[in-house]
């Protein structure tokens, strides 16, 4: 588990850097500050599909993603990622964490730990009321994701949310779909995984 713990830490942190080289934002509110929303956490649990994001190395390759959120006794966070890598015929793996709230932010901002080495911070910018639709992203806007509580997703409904990011000032032309079913790789927008080495 230490293992698997720390090569994601390790691929965070590449990640990371690879974004420091990564186009400048063209949208004219890319330094605005980011506020977090409020979240309610009872309500906010469970999982949630990854339909899209800026694709990075340590979600690479991987198609049918989620994440599994459930909150503890202490406050804290279990944050599992789960996901196929390189095509749905691939076994299901996935990562843990443990994830901390930062204090007085609403519930709308985690402290993310990917090993003693690196940790991150990710703000809740968006919930819709239902709690059916999330996105979370990082407070230089280098990373994003969209998740939704169910893995179909219309494009109506995609274009909708990518308009949001665009409104918290992200550049929405680095945002790629992650496919949730096999006839959705290869087809314009959605992501292709790689081959297995």
């Amino acid at each position: 588990m230490r293992r698997v713990v720390h090569a994601v830490g390790v691929s965070l942190l590449i990640a990371i850097a690879a974004c420091a080289g990564a186009p400048p934002n063209p949208n004219p509110r890319a330094n605005d500050s980011l506020v977090a929303v409020s979240i309610d956490l009872p309500r906010f649990m469970g999982r949630w599909y990854v339909i899209g994001n800026i694709p990075y190395l340590g979600e690479h390759d991987y198609v049918g993603t989620y994440t599994q959120w459930a909150l503890r006794g202490d406050g804290k966070i279990m944050d599992a990622f789960v996901g196929r890598r390189y095509g749905f015929d691939q076994p299901v793996t996935g990562s843990f964490f443990i994830d901390t709230i930062v204090p007085n932010t609403r519930n709308g901002e985690w402290r993310v730990c990917f090993s003693w080495l690196a940790c991150t911070t990710r703000l809740a910018l968006y919930v819709d009321e239902n709690y059916q639709y999330t996105i979370f992203g990082l407070s230089d806007r280098s990373l994003g994701w969209i998740m939704a509580r169910d893995p179909a997703v219309s494009d109506e409904m995609y274009t909708s949310l990518l308009a949001q990011l665009a409104a918290l000032g992200f550049d929405t032309s680095r945002f790629r779909r992650v496919p949730q079913r096999a006839d959705q790789i290869g087809k314009p927008g959605f992501q292709s995984p790689g081959k297995p080495e």
